[in-house]
């Protein structure tokens, strides 16, 4: 496992900078270039499922040793569709919650999914969780419209938990029928207002309902991803790609994160706690696009002294490519995302 993660860390070592840089720079491992500390993102990268059914997995989601960003306890695919089933796994769940909060992680890491809203345990899904101040997420299944979170929002409300401030709302969309309103999904706020209603804040790609065949090349599903992705960003929210069904193969788990992060991807859910280091270390920055990133915010602010706009930053392989704004921005993301990694950021001089 060490190996593994050797491996495949992306973080920047001061050495593996240092070669491929041709100007003096220093290291400043808290020194954000041009974005305060302060606006630096909570990374949420892995999303682990765990099942409530199970209580040796529950216990194990407290000792895993690399820790997922979140960890989602399922009450839905985790537990057979039997009244009889959905009501031990709840109550199993409860009791966990109950018994280890001072244990868990803190309630922004700690997410719990529902039965979707057409079933007969959402209700008590919902009343049940929301007891529980520890849990600050939850995951919708098969949100098919703006409506299904109406419908959830108007159950928090009534639920009248203590204060839904801070509780986020993660959509998943399954379905041709999501996929279309993903608009209205994405813009969608609580008519009681985030702090009595709860606050959307990430979608889930889980294209199962779309009766699209799966292959390992995935150019069937790119339309779809796409459009989650773009809505997303467009909102403001997360978007957290699909599962990879083949967790004993870490080299095609890394293909699917990469490929993930290139369309626009912040995270991927994880079905097994293996998979957490590889998805944790591929959505982070790699060392020469924070490289890069740091070269383009020194160019910047040399050029802004000089009361210049855009401008040109030198390339590796020779010649120069126009920096503006839209690329400014891109590399005080790539910053902040850093940052947040805890990778290394070269202060350039």
């Amino acid at each position: 496992m060490n190996s593994l993660r050797t491996s495949i860390l992306r973080c920047a070592t001061t050495h593996d900078i240092a070669r491929h840089v041709k100007f003096s720079l220093t290291f400043a491992p808290r020194r954000l270039l041009s974005t305060p500390a302060s606006s630096e993102p909570t990374l949420r990268r892995s999303y682990l499922y765990v099942p409530a059914s199970s209580d040796r997995m529950l216990e194990k989601s407290l000792t895993l040793g690399a820790p997922p960003d979140v960890v989602i306890y399922d009450l839905e695919d985790s537990a057979p569709p039997t009244i009889h089933d959905k009501k031990a796994a709840r109550q199993r769940l409860s009791q966990f919650l109950h018994q280890t909060k001072e244990n868990l992680p803190a309630a922004e890491r700690v997410a719990v999914r529902l039965n979707d809203i057409s079933t007969p345990f959402f209700q008590d899904d919902a009343a049940d969780i929301l007891r529980y101040p520890s849990v600050g997420t939850l995951v919708l299944p098969k949100i098919h419209s703006v409506r299904d979170l109406h419908y959830v929002s108007r159950t928090i409300r009534n639920l009248n938990r203590s204060s839904a401030a801070g509780l986020r709302i993660v959509a998943s969309i399954e379905s041709a029928r999501g996929v279309m309103g993903l608009k209205e999904i994405a813009s969608w706020t609580s008519e009681f207002g985030a702090d009595k209603g709860g606050e959307l804040t990430a979608l889930l790609a889980n294209c199962a309902d779309t009766s699209v065949v799966r292959t390992t090349s995935k150019r069937e599903l790119l339309f779809v991803r796409s459009q989650i992705v773009i809505t997303a960003k467009a909102f403001g929210l997360e978007a957290i790609d699909m599962v990879c069904v083949n967790y004993k193969d870490p080299e095609y788990l890394r293909e699917e994160c990469q490929d993930g992060r290139r369309l626009g991807f912040t995270g991927k859910q994880v079905i097994h706690p293996n998979q957490v280091v590889t998805v944790n270390a591929s959505f982070v920055p790699t060392f020469h696009e924070i490289l890069r990133a740091a070269k383009i915010l020194h160019q910047m602010n040399i050029a802004y002294s000089n009361q210049r706009g855009a401008f040109g930053l030198e390339m590796e392989g020779g010649g120069k490519e126009m920096i503006d704004a839209p690329m400014l921005k891109q590399a005080e993301n790539i910053i902040r995302l850093a940052r947040a990694a805890g990778c290394d950021v070269p202060h350039v001089e």
